[in-house]
C-alpha cells in the first residue's frame, strides 16, 4: 500500500517557486541565494513535486504561536 506523502498531517505543504516568484525572491534578500538552507532531490516531498536541483521551494508551515510560518530552501543534488 502507497500512501500519498504530501497528504501526510507531519509534511508541510511545499511549492516551487515560479520563475517570476525566484527573481522578486533574489532581489528581496540580503545575501546569495547559495546561502540558503538545502534540501536534497532525493527528499521524498522534492520527488512528489518534481523539483530540481536549482529550485528554490517556499515551505508553509502551521505554527501555534506564529500563525503560518513560511521558510525557503534550495534544491540541490
Amino acid at each position: 500500500m502507497k500512501m500519498n506523502i504530501l497528504e501526510h498531517h507531519y509534511v508541510p505543504k511545499h511549492e516551487i517557486l515560479t520563475d517570476s516568484e525566484t527573481k522578486k525572491f533574489q532581489k528581496s534578500l540580503e545575501y546569495d541565494v547559495e546561502e540558503l538552507p538545502k534540501i536534497k532531490a532525493k527528499d521524498p516531498v522534492v520527488k512528489a513535486i518534481d523539483a530540481k536541483p536549482g529550485d528554490i521551494l517556499r515551505i508553509t508551515r502551521d505554527s501555534q504561536t506564529a500563525g503560518t510560518f513560511l521558510t525557503y530552501r534550495l534544491v540541490e543534488e
